[in-house]
């Protein structure tokens, strides 16, 4: 995949534009509300009537299936939204979205969005946006899965996860609060084992290094080097 081929919603931050002070108050202080780690903010089959906006922490979207076995879906950060499928007729949540740490979150109705779409032309095609992006994501996950073996898979989400959230210094590149390994294989369809050595074998190789709060990756060509091996 090339880098930004698709609309990563990751790189999308609507905290300016959904600020209760540009839109001149017709977002209000009950529109925010606090979730704790571990709670859940909806789940599968609740009535989809709002779109969400993170002001603050990690969110995790993600369903069950028929097995009781968790996927996750995406895992969102401070400025992105989700809950958008309301807008466009969804009546009952299909997924699950849940506070990976304590999170601010902006709810705003269906009816509400409407109106301030009205108001405010680039909302419109920020939604667009997102869900193309979304479809996009999903798309290029399942080619992942049927073209790549796991080691691909991995390799690529760690190179993905960089284009998207890292901060370069020096020659370096760090994401912050890097999730557990057990997420990165629920993304990547892989085991929790398997990331390990993988992530394993970049580290002995002086790639990059890792704890539970970043992830620092010391040679970003190198570990797109690495990909091309696994293929």
């Amino acid at each position: 995949m090339k880098e930004q081929s698709i609309w990563f919603l990751e790189n999308i931050n609507v905290t300016d534009i959904f600020c209760p002070t540009k839109l001149k108050g017709q977002l209000q202080e009950n529109h925010i509300k606090t979730f704790k780690k571990g709670e859940y903010i909806y789940m599968p089959e609740q009535t989809s009537d709002k779109i969400f906006f993170i002001n603050k922490g990690r969110v995790k979207i993600g369903s069950v299936n028929e097995s009781g076995k968790e996927i996750t879906k995406a895992i969102l950060n401070e400025g992105e939204v989700f809950g958008e499928l309301s807008i466009i007729g969804e009546s009952k949540r299909r997924d699950f979205a849940y506070a990976m740490e304590e999170c601010k979150v902006c709810s705003i109705t269906t009816s509400e969005m409407k109106s301030l779409i009205k108001d405010h032309n680039n909302l419109n095609l920020f939604l667009m946006k997102v869900m193309g992006s979304r479809v996009l994501e999903m798309e290029q996950r399942l080619e992942s899965l049927v073209f790549k073996d796991s080691r691909s898979r991995i390799v690529q989400y760690i190179i993905d996860l960089v284009n998207k959230n890292g901060q370069r210094v020096g020659y370096e590149w760090v994401v912050r609060k890097f999730i557990t390994h057990q997420e990165i294989a629920n993304l990547t369809a892989t085991s929790r084992q398997t990331v390990t050595t993988i992530l394993n074998e970049l580290r002995n190789k002086n790639l990059l290094t890792f704890d539970r709060k970043r992830l620092l990756v010391r040679d970003l060509d190198k570990i797109k080097e690495e990909l091309s091996v696994a293929e």
